[in-house]
């Protein structure tokens, strides 16, 4: 097996030197390609038909074209204009063909029935962009032996809702119920347990199958691979996950931001482990983390997807994150290092100009790097802080170097406080009892105050409180319980507003949480 594992790192390193080389091409040069690809297949769609794709294709600069041809949708607009034809089985209509599935979306904001098409050449694209991220994984430190381990792969599962002409289900179930070949032999848990619909049954089926397991990386959202290994630890009675899984060494990681987790990580660890940032949505795979040495991912600019980017300022977008009047829409050679831009995709699933919801900063333009740095709805706003999530995640690891705790879960809400506005935090932690909230809430402050000039400025007017309140971490799991969103894609909203902050506190109420200040 150690032959065989210096093999395939060899061949690893050989493709990844090889996929090296094509990236030498400027990024704007793999965008004008992937454009184009995009609007000569969907030309004969009825999207195609309706916005001239034709036209623009022979236009001169095209890309120029097909912006003033075609307006932005964000997915209301999308699927009350489009894609509900395809979801009464209608063809052609965004993309070629017909769609045989939809993510449904699990992300943080907006309603849970989203249903995103995916389409065979998002599929493929998306394969291809896992494949790319498999192969970085010779940038790492890792032992070649660690090529002939197995993946446990924790995502939704594969038992797809039947819609009569087309499956539903999340997308990681929807990966999992075809992976590639080339993952087939490595991949776990496995065709039975994944298709095992409920949560709890699902991580018990895991749990039960594990030492028969030589699990060498766990993929997945943090939260529910940190669940699965608590509840493999405690039902084995072992003091770490590596007593049972001796030669895990990877971590890939997605979704949401990973500091939070990490100390609750380290803590079930023998060993340290190798992480991996990647960047998938259910609209694509648009980055992955190439290096070691930075937290950054480099955007996959030649999987299916071209991107455009609006500088996410106040001038262009109001206080619930939806864009105003006629914004400035970038292609990737006119962005600058260190702005935050709203997120907009051109995809082979048939999304157009299609506002993700995210924010995205380049912190290396050269190498097409970013990171994610919150959700256009998500900032925190109120009377002008604008505070990120980014800047919340450095807000929270600041509490937790300085108390020593794990925060797995969080979430902020804006609240008035009489004349004058305060931020309410919830925080999943087990508080020791030396620690008060109101130390806690101090630290916070201080922390984003550094972080965030607007915030520190606001702290001296008009925001006049900062509170938190801490709450077992299975507080934050039985709301995903409540709501039937455990496991898959599911993330808690770092931000709440409006209803689903009313929902939220009901629900603490129900709990005997009543909200306290500090």
């Amino acid at each position: 097996m150690a032959i065989l594992g210096k093999l395939i790192k060899r061949g690893i390193q050989i493709g990844e030197k090889i996929d090296n080389q094509f990236d030498q091409i400027p990024p704007i040069n793999h965008q004008r390609r992937v454009l184009r690809r995009l609007l000569r297949k969907a030309q004969h769609t009825t999207f195609g038909k309706y916005y001239g794709f034709k036209d623009i294709l022979k236009s001169k600069p095209f890309i120029q074209a097909f912006q003033e041809q075609v307006p932005r949708y964000d997915y209301d607009t999308m699927h009350d204009r489009w894609w509900h034809m395809s979801l009464n089985k209608v063809d052609n209509v965004t993309w070629p063909g017909k769609v045989k599935y939809f993510a449904l979306s699990s992300g943080t904001s907006g309603a849970p029935s989203k249903h995103i098409p995916i389409t065979d050449d998002m599929t493929r694209a998306m394969r291809k962009a896992g494949l790319k991220t498999f192969l970085s994984l010779s940038n790492f430190d890792i032992a070649p032996d660690l090529f002939t381990k197995e993946m446990m792969m924790l995502g939704g599962t594969s038992d797809l809702l039947d819609q009569g002409g087309f499956y539903a289900g999340d997308l990681s179930g929807i990966n999992a119920s075809k992976p590639p070949f080339w993952l087939r032999p490595y991949y776990k848990p496995g065709a039975r347990i994944s298709r095992i619909n409920e949560w709890d049954s699902r991580l018990a089926a895991i749990t039960d199958k594990a030492p028969s397991w030589d699990i060498g990386y766990i993929v997945g959202i943090p939260s529910w691979l940190q669940l699965m290994m608590e509840r493999i630890i405690d039902q084995y009675k072992l003091d770490t996950i590596h007593d049972i899984w001796p030669n895990l060494q990877v971590c890939v990681h997605g979704g949401v931001h990973f500091e939070p987790y990490k100390k609750g990580f380290e803590r079930l660890m023998g060993k340290p482990l190798i992480y991996m940032d990647t960047y998938l949505a259910s609209e694509g795979f648009i980055a992955f983390q190439e290096r070691p040495e930075t937290r950054a991912m480099r955007l996959l600019l030649h999987c299916g997807i071209f991107f455009e980017f609006i500088p996410f300022r106040e001038e262009y977008f109001d206080e619930d994150g939806n864009p105003i009047g006629d914004p400035p829409v970038l292609s990737i050679d006119q962005v600058e290092e260190g702005e935050n831009y709203a997120l907009l995709l051109s995809t082979c699933a048939g999304a157009w100009r299609y506002a993700i919801g995210d924010t995205v900063q380049f912190t290396d333009k050269e190498r097409s790097e970013i990171i994610i740095t919150g959700r256009t709805k998500h900032y925190l706003s109120i009377c002008g802080e604008h505070l990120s999530i980014d800047n919340m995640n450095q807000g929270i690891q600041a509490v937790e170097r300085a108390f020593n705790l794990s925060i797995p879960e969080f979430t902020v809400a804006a609240v008035e406080d009489g004349n004058f506005f305060a931020h309410q935090w919830y925080i999943g932690t087990p508080r020791p009892e030396h620690v008060t909230e109101q130390q806690m809430a101090a630290v916070l402050d201080e922390a984003l105050s550094a972080v965030n000039a607007d915030y520190a400025t606001e702290r001296t007017s008009v925001l006049k409180d900062i509170r938190i309140q801490s709450l077992p971490i299975e507080v934050f799991y039985d709301y995903h319980r409540h709501h039937g969103r455990m496991g898959g894609q599911n993330k808690f909203p770092r931000v709440m507003k409006g209803q689903r902050l009313e929902t939220w506190q009901d629900f603490l109420h129900k709990k005997g949480y009543a909200a306290r200040s500090t």
